[in-house]
């Protein structure tokens, strides 16, 4: 068994490279000054630019879009890519939004599979995400998260929540997968015009499902660059360490824009 390697380029957007599949998500590249309008008057402000340029990517095989209809997600430069990379995997509605015949709807729970003559296929399940709080879709759209999985194996290799707040959706992955690396979508994104609201988790949401999911590694990302991001990377960091039973031996910060490599579980993780 191989091991996978992940770059984290800011926001949510991660570069995972694992047995020969190059695999984007949710795309954002963006110089960093704009202002970007979301629902009911709500904008945010991207303070932080891509620690990799699109032009510096290798060649994508395919991007799973957790959603497509917020910037911080998927922005400009991002949206511009998805009409270059042979496959875009999103929500039903986001398929239809973006209008590309290789954007590919799915559902939570629904599986597809990479496939290359000269590469072993990899099986991607979309899984249940909700980004806000109860009966908040018809203002924040829909949402989904993504497991890949070697079909040899039982466990997921590498399982991104989206943008997703703590809920029973999330306790149904925990139930369902057994995941060795999560990507973790944090920053406790907040909008004064909603008050309290969050719509993504925080570090303690965080820490409280790290120890259902249990996975090897935990990896936070969508935390920084922008300014509707409530819980800043410290506070975060702070906060997960300060999660001493089950958690912060899991958490890996990774560095902006250098790969980091993470071995198979059979194999002992660097220090």
């Amino acid at each position: 068994m191989t091991g996978v390697r992940i770059t984290h380029i800011g926001g949510p957007t991660t570069l995972i490279e694992i047995d020969g599949w190059t695999i984007l998500t949710d795309p954002t590249f963006d110089e960093p000054g704009a202002r970007y309008d979301f629902a009911l008057g709500t904008y945010s402000v991207k303070t932080i630019g891509p620690a990799i340029r699109v032009d510096d990517l290798p060649a994508i095989d395919v991007v799973l879009l957790s959603h497509d209809h917020h910037a911080d997600n998927l922005d400009h430069v991002g949206r511009a890519l998805l009409r270059t990379v042979p496959r875009v995997i999103t929500t039903m509605s986001g398929s239809r939004r973006l209008g590309l015949a290789h954007a590919e709807p799915m559902v939570p729970w629904q599986e597809t599979v990479l496939a290359s003559p000269a590469r072993q296929p990899l099986r991607v399940i979309a899984t249940p995400s909700r980004h806000g709080p109860p009966f908040s879709r018809l203002l924040v759209g829909e949402n989904l998260g993504f497991a890949i999985q070697r079909p040899s194996e039982s466990g997921v290799a590498v399982w991104m929540s989206g943008d997703s707040v703590y809920f029973k959706g999330l306790e149904q992955v925990a139930r369902r997968l057994d995941v060795d690396i999560a990507l973790l979508h944090l920053g406790a994104v907040r909008f004064g015009l909603t008050g309290p609201v969050k719509y993504t988790m925080d570090a303690r949401d965080a820490a409280r499902f790290i120890r259902l999911l249990e996975p090897r590694i935990a990896v936070p990302v969508h935390y920084d660059g922008w300014t509707h991001f409530s819980e800043s990377h410290d506070r975060a960091r702070v906060r997960l360490l300060e999660e001493s039973e089950g958690v912060h031996h899991r958490v890996r910060w990774l560095p902006l824009g250098k790969p980091v490599e993470f071995p198979p579980p059979t194999a002992p993780l660097a220090p």
